[in-house]
């Protein structure tokens, strides 16, 4: 095999199209994986990490590539970034209050989508539809558009009484997954929900939370040639080199025929591609 490119691995960028295109991306350099397809390919860890943040070397990522300390005090590495209703800036306690209002303070929306069966989420307009295809979602509609993250986090609780709100990654990588009516699934949440969403509207302002029933879903089509029958999850902490045929590219994962690997668990890591 001949070495194409090392550098810092990030989340594979990713293109809506007919089918979903990927890029591996390592440092600044791009190569075109759906290209790779049926191919061998080997991902080698040459043993460095460096933070994303401050370019520290550690042994160990936090958080898809922070150092323990910037981990402990960057308001994107918080609690509420996973639970966005446990946000405290009101409270005087964020860490970064001119980022929470840059990256906090505007639209989110709530969205159904199906990557293991329908679930709901939360998401910035602007990672419109690429939060989906991190998630595997085969379809993804969105149902409510609000004003915060923190209004989001509170609506998604909400939902989340009636339907879960994580993926089971394991079922979403054996791709049987069935459509699913998510408009139908819309409609009847929204039932479920309507006294909740009422009690939020009457705290925040009816404009706060805004109902989108013209919303279209988006149906995905990822490059898979093979799911896999049994799910064998790769792991560079365990061993350096992954390699094996490229059978297909899933939400973040790469499908090969020795086994799966979740590429965005491991940002930061200084990679070497071959091919």
């Amino acid at each position: 095999m001949d070495v194409i490119a090392q550098g810092a691995l990030v989340k594979m960028p990713a293109q809506v199209g007919p089918q979903v295109s990927y890029q591996l991306k390592l440092d600044d350099q791009l190569i075109d994986l759906n290209s790779y397809l049926g191919k061998p390919i080997k991902l080698t860890y040459v043993g460095q990490i460096n933070c994303t943040h401050c370019g520290r070397k550690t042994n160990k990522s936090f958080a898809q590539g922070h150092c323990y300390p910037c981990f402990k005090k960057l308001p994107q590495c918080d609690l509420c970034i996973m639970s966005p209703e446990k946000c405290h800036y009101d409270q005087g306690t964020c860490r970064d209050p001119a980022w929470g209002e840059q990256f906090c303070f505007q639209s989110h929306y709530v969205y159904l989508a199906n990557s293991s069966g329908v679930k709901v989420g939360i998401t910035r307009g602007t990672q419109i539809p690429t939060r989906w295809i991190d998630q595997g979602a085969i379809q993804a509609l969105p149902i409510l558009r609000v004003e915060t993250r923190f209004q989001s986090g509170l609506v998604e609780r909400i939902f989340a009484e009636h339907v879960t709100d994580k993926t089971n990654w394991r079922a979403m990588l054996k791709g049987q997954i069935d459509p699913i009516d998510l408009y139908a699934e819309r409609d009847r949440l929204m039932q479920l929900c309507h006294d909740g969403l009422s009690e939020l509207e009457n705290r925040y302002g009816l404009q706060a939370i805004q109902r989108l029933p013209d919303a279209e879903m988006l149906v995905l089509d990822f490059p898979v040639l093979n799911f896999p029958s049994k799910i064998t999850s790769l792991n560079f902490d365990k061993n350096p080199v992954v390699e094996g045929v490229l059978q297909g590219i899933k939400g973040q994962y790469l499908l090969l025929d020795r086994g799966v690997i979740n590429l965005r668990k491991f940002t930061a890591y200084q990679i070497e591609f071959s091919a």
